[in-house]
């Protein structure tokens, strides 16, 4: 069973999430390497690389082979949505498809995708961007 969190997010969406979140920090200078998206983002290699794979095949990176290989972004962070990234690797969220389930409880949990879904609509750049304001902020308190 896949450790979950309050938000129902688990292990593999926040890594997906930290790991795309890198490379939209470098996006427009070139790929990045594996072993140096797992250092900076915190996440062990090996697990980092079956995320990349979920991540490829939803035609959200792009890899290149070899010894200079690496990953890159395929669009613009920012038009790559926060909710986009977690759907690829977790699946739908909040979707039951128990047809036993009262009417208004397919209500209710369409209301809750809805309210995750704007939660989450933020993109990659609004990230980096609000990571860029936290950096100048924290230089202040050196």
């Amino acid at each position: 069973m896949k450790e979950k969190t309050l938000a129902g997010i688990s292990t593999k969406g926040r890594y997906g999430l930290a790991a795309m979140y890198e490379l939209a920090l470098h996006y427009g200078q070139g790929h990045l390497h594996i072993r140096d998206i797992a250092e900076k983002a915190n996440i062990p290699q090996n697990y980092l690389e079956q995320i990349l794979v979920t991540l490829r095949k939803e035609g959200m990176i792009q890899s290149i082979r070899g010894a200079g290989g690496g990953y890159l972004l395929t669009k613009s962070p920012n038009t790559i949505a926060v909710f986009d990234i977690l759907v690829a690797l977790e699946g739908e969220l909040c979707n039951p498809s128990d047809e036993r389930l009262q009417p208004i409880l397919h209500l209710y949990w369409d209301r809750i995708r809805k309210e995750m879904k704007g939660v989450f609509s933020e993109t990659l750049q609004d990230l980096v961007d609000q990571g860029n304001e936290f950096d100048q902020q924290s230089m202040y308190f050196i």
